[in-house]
């Protein structure tokens, strides 16, 4: 029952209740957005405070694409508190027409759907096109300033939660200089009082956001004490003329390539719509990837614009084989093949972009498909005309994947597979080659990033990688017909070779050993435990016969004398800290390790994945235990939030007790 109607009495005394106006509530300016932020931003946790800095500094990219800004500064500093400035046109400070009595800036920063990109005028092409970014950020955060310099002078106001704190001011004078500053403290009420700006993240944000632009400059800097101990930077300058390109250049070192040159370049779309930007190599890996944006925005779950890109290169491939007399074999090569092995960045400036949600994960606009397709398929003939000799090699490279896909087809080289399974395997799992189960092993991991170095750390021969698009359904509070009908939990199946509940069958399971293999942080710790309960409900005889497991990751790097050792928690940092400085005589440089996307491949495999280096927990329950197992599982993972409520009232009392306990000692 929703909090809006807390009046309501309990359901067997409604028929003597009235129910009239009294009981409608209206909420006014930013109150929905406080009552309601996963409306807004996806939630109340660390991704969704994250969230909060993308729509601020979007606002100053849409300045800068639209030719307006050439410079954005952020600063992050240790009390939680962000700083985005940049020197576009400066909000509008003057009267709004239709608010006579408020500034445009006031009405900008407290009315939903208010901005000046809903008619294209003052924007061609921009992210965010709701609305709804900077009063959100202004709802969310207990204290907010903004700062414009327009016409030579300077303005400042200030918020809180959402309403203005003060009248716009006439700070001084400030010459030639233009632009926008907003600098803000998400409020604890929303993100609880231990909320904190993780720089690493935000740094990794803004950099890709440099390379996505090459007009912009972005100027970064964060207290020092936020960046000890990991690579970020404390203060740097990113600026990338040759955009993507670069990005590309830079992540590709040291990778074998099918062909010698990037295929990179941009293009305006038909009608004067936009523009698009590429960057695209062949790798010898076996893997793909594929980031896309749109007018800066990334798109994690793709869209319409990856459907052009994926169209053009799989016609255009298909077209140089038919010019080189390869048509019968060409004719075969199916985007599957294509797309093998290739990275991508596909970068998409489009006027009216339709995302699907507010978050802005997926790209709708059915024409983007035609307009990308037709713009980058121009560009990919010319490029491969260009050089025959590098182009052959990579057409000849597709039609070896090509046939060979078809010939594992046509053996049924998936014997491995149950006869139900035979049609396919989820399409991001990276198989193992042995033929059969024993000695292999499959490690579920979170995510795209750290199933790619996890591929790549693998011993490709009896290791296989599946990644999960984030948190799996908490089987234990669904039902079954909810179970079935989730996709995630389809592809677990279809990977295991198994089916989940009464028709499990440990004699088909595919693999010897399956690794439930996430970040070391609540995340993670959150992920596996959605598995573990997945395993225990639906797939309890795959504990019981001993082949679940889970990966333990180190939590530190420490390093000293150009050795590196790493550490699992903090307790063993602190010993080996001090064992390895030998009395302080030497500096030891220690690094935590945010997640596994940002391990290497190198250090990921002799980490966590080596079997003769790293450390894996076995899954079991003791017969004697299986009661109390159930009984936890229930409260946790059950229906009932009481019971949760209940847990957490426990541990605190419990911590409190300890506490308490331990200062009187």
């Amino acid at each position: 029952m929703s909090d809006l109607f807390s009046n309501a009495p309990a359901a067997k005394k409604a028929a003597n209740t009235t129910y009239t106006a009294d009981d409608i509530e209206v909420l006014e300016g930013l109150e929905p957005v406080r009552r309601r932020p996963g409306m807004y931003i996806g939630g109340k946790d660390e991704a969704a405070m994250h969230h909060l800095v993308s729509e601020v500094f979007d606002n100053s990219m849409d300045e800068a694409v639209a030719g307006h800004a050439t410079r954005i500064d952020v600063e992050i500093y240790e009390d939680n508190v962000v700083k985005i400035t940049d020197n576009g046109r400066g909000i509008p400070i003057d009267p709004h027409p239709k608010f006579p009595k408020l500034s445009a800036l006031e009405v900008i920063l407290t009315t939903l759907h208010a901005g000046g990109k809903f008619s294209g005028k003052a924007y061609e092409t921009s992210g965010g096109l709701h609305g709804v970014g900077i009063s959100v950020v202004n709802a969310l955060a207990d204290a907010l300033q903004v700062d414009v310099f327009k016409d030579g002078t300077a303005y400042a106001q200030q918020y809180s939660q959402g309403k203005a704190a003060g009248a716009l001011e006439k700070v001084g004078p400030c010459g030639k200089k233009t632009g926008t500053s907003i600098t803000f403290h998400p409020d604890p009420e929303i993100f609880g009082e231990k909320a904190q700006f993780r720089a690493d993240r935000l740094y990794k944000f803004v950099r890709s956001k440099a390379y996505l632009y090459k007009g912009v400059e972005i100027r970064w800097q964060c207290a020092p004490s936020l960046v000890e101990g990991t690579d970020t930077p404390a203060q740097e300058t990113l600026h990338f003329p040759k955009g993507l390109a670069s990005y590309m250049e830079g992540a590709l070192e040291n990778v074998a390539m099918i062909t010698d040159n990037i295929f990179a370049g941009e293009a305006p779309l038909a009608g004067d719509r936009g523009r698009v930007e590429w960057a695209i190599a062949w790798t010898e890996d076996e893997d793909s990837n594929l980031r896309s944006y749109c007018n800066t925005i990334t798109t994690p779950e793709g869209g319409t614009h990856e459907a052009g890109l994926r169209g053009a290169l799989t016609k255009g491939i298909r077209h140089f084989g038919e010019l080189a007399k390869q048509q019968k074999r060409a004719a075969a090569i199916t985007t599957e093949d294509v797309l093998g092995g290739a990275v991508m960045i596909l970068s998409l400036f489009i006027k009216d972009p339709q995302f699907q949600g507010q978050t802005k994960d997926k790209l709708v606009n059915a024409e983007a498909t035609r307009l990308v397709e037709n713009a980058i398929r121009d560009r990919f003939d010319l490029w491969l005309s260009n050089d025959p000799a590098q182009a052959n090699k990579l057409l000849s490279n597709l039609m070896d994947r090509a046939e060979d896909r078809l010939r594992r087809r046509a053996q049924k080289d998936v014997a491995r597979k149950t006869a139900t399974q035979r049609l396919r395997l989820p399409g991001k799992l990276a198989d193992c080659s042995r033929a059969g189960s024993e000695g292999t092993e499959i490690f579920l991991v979170e995510g795209d990033s750290a199933g790619g170095s996890a591929k790549q750390a693998r011993n490709r021969e009896t290791q296989a990688i599946l990644p999960l698009r984030g948190k799996i359904l908490n089987v234990a509070s669904a039902t079954s017909d909810k179970i079935r009908a989730n996709q995630e939990i389809s592809d677990l199946e279809l990977a295991l070779g198994v089916h989940a509940g009464k028709a499990f069958d440990i004699a088909q399971l595919r693999y010897d050993k399956v690794v439930i293999m996430t970040d070391a942080d609540v995340d993670g710790a959150h992920i596996a435990s959605l598995l573990m309960t997945f395993f225990y409900k639906e797939m309890p005889a795959l504990i019981s016969t001993g082949h679940l497991y889970l990966a333990q990751p180190p939590l530190y790097r420490l390093t000293v004398g150009g050795e590196t050792f790493y550490a699992s928690d903090d307790a063993e940092k602190a010993k080996m800290q001090e064992k390895l400085s030998q009395g302080g005589r030497r500096k030891v440089e220690v690094g935590r390790f945010k997640g596994l996307g940002e391990m290497t491949p190198g250090q990921l495999k002799e980490t966590t994945m080596h079997p003769g280096k790293r450390r894996l927990l076995r899954v079991m329950i003791a017969d004697e235990d299986i009661e109390s197992t159930e009984e936890r599982l229930e409260q946790l993972m059950g229906k009932k939030p009481e019971l949760r409520f209940q847990f957490i009232q426990e541990q605190t009392a419990l911590l409190g007790d300890n506490l308490k306990e331990a200062l009187d000692v």
